[in-house]
């Protein structure tokens, strides 16, 4: 059996080690503190603390963008070696792989899944089960290496898979998770945030969720991405102000208006994701 390591022990490294473990892998992890790599051996995640990254036959990169970008420029990886990153961005990394001839196989992934808490203690061999999981490839992407990714991510339990180019990918999730992040951060910074208790429902729970980022990493991912979530931040401001108009004017018709559109948008995708 392929010797499997994974490269940083979160939530996502560590959900990683514990699925493939529980689905009869052998991995080794490498953590960037004791504590992470600890938890992980104590709750049988990995079998060894990793020491080698050379002598690992398939390698995930579980940590943020720039560490990310590190290891796949820096690292010596076995020859042939097929690695691949979690990373939220990936036309940024993919151009830095292709930039000069590696002697490791590369495709990216991105898990669609996680919690709003952090760290190895709420990783779980079962966050991935049914979520969906996307697969980026360019044109020196093998077909092989795709279907050797897909094997693991079966292990896994992924549900839907979703292969698409770099761009794509990078367009879309600036809007399905980067912009949400987003949103969901600016709106707590109302001033009647604080006075709330007792006033909330779900609605407010849903939209807040996501609030507490983790701003270093999702400065990273945000910097990695800027084109497309310029983009979107735009386009959102465009229709926020068409909202805030209305009700300025007190115009009920262009206010019911711009709420009936967006009604209709959410039923096709809706429909869309039956």
């Amino acid at each position: 059996m392929k010797k499997v390591a994974v490269i940083g022990l979160g939530i996502i490294g560590g959900s990683i080690c514990a699925a493939l473990t529980k689905a009869g892998y052998t991995v080794d992890g490498f953590g960037r503190s004791d504590a992470s790599v600890s938890y992980a051996l104590q709750a049988g995640y990995i079998r060894a603390r990793g020491v080698d990254i050379s002598q690992y036959d398939v390698v995930f990169i579980a940590v943020p963008p720039q560490a990310t970008m590190e290891y796949l420029d820096k690292t010596t990886f076995k020859d042939g070696a097929l690695v691949t990153d979690i990373c939220g961005v990936k036309g940024v990394l993919e151009k830095l792989v292709y930039s000069k001839k590696r002697n490791y196989r590369y495709v990216g992934i991105h898990p669609m899944a996680g919690k709003e808490t952090s760290g190895i203690s709420s990783a779980s061999p079962d966050l991935f089960k049914g979520a969906n999981l996307i697969i980026t490839h360019a044109t020196q992407t093998q077909a092989e290496d795709v279907a050797e990714i897909k094997e693991y991510a079966n292990a896994m339990r992924f549900g839907k898979i979703v292969e698409c180019t770099a761009e794509e990918h990078d367009a879309k999730i600036a809007l399905t998770s980067q912009l949400a992040h987003i949103i969901s951060n600016a709106d707590v910074k109302s001033a009647q945030v604080r006075r709330c208790d007792g006033f909330t429902g779900g609605s407010f729970q849903d939209m807040t969720r996501i609030a507490g980022v983790d701003e270093k990493m999702w400065t990273q991912l945000y910097m990695a991405n800027r084109d497309c979530i310029q983009t979107e931040l735009k386009g959102l401001i465009d229709h926020l102000n068409i909202y805030l108009k209305a009700i300025e004017n007190e115009d009920a018709d262009a206010l019911s208006e711009a709420l009936k559109e967006g009604r209709l948008i959410r039923e096709t995708i809706k429909r869309g994701n039956d």
